[in-house]
């Protein structure tokens, strides 16, 4: 996957708890990239549904969890994805809207 073409890729019409979640390859992004990314991903799924984000090991796998987790989303895990490339996989849950937020 190139840099040029959208790193989001569904796996399936839901990202409900139960379903395959939505993958969100980052893999060669840096940070801040890789959370504004996420961010824009969240925004385009409903409450609950679930983003399974590739992040490169190193501050990414740190900050996008603890920014999504401060912004109300739920951190469902954290894990190595591939112990040969030193890449993580974190699965969110986007939380409910939060009271007081922007329209």
């Amino acid at each position: 996957m190139t840099r040029s073409e959208d790193a989001a890729k569904p796996c399936s019409a839901s990202g409900a708890p139960g379903a395959a979640p939505r993958v969100l390859d980052l893999r060669p992004y840096a940070c801040p990239l890789t959370y504004v990314k996420t961010r824009i991903a969240l925004e385009r799924i409903a409450a609950g549904e679930r983003l399974e984000v590739w992040l490169a090991a190193g501050e990414a796998v740190e900050s996008v969890p603890r920014s999504a987790a401060e912004e109300g989303h739920r951190v469902v895990s954290v894990e190595r994805l591939d112990a040969a490339d030193g890449a993580f996989r974190v699965l969110l849950e986007k939380g409910a809207p939060q009271a007081g937020g922007l329209p």
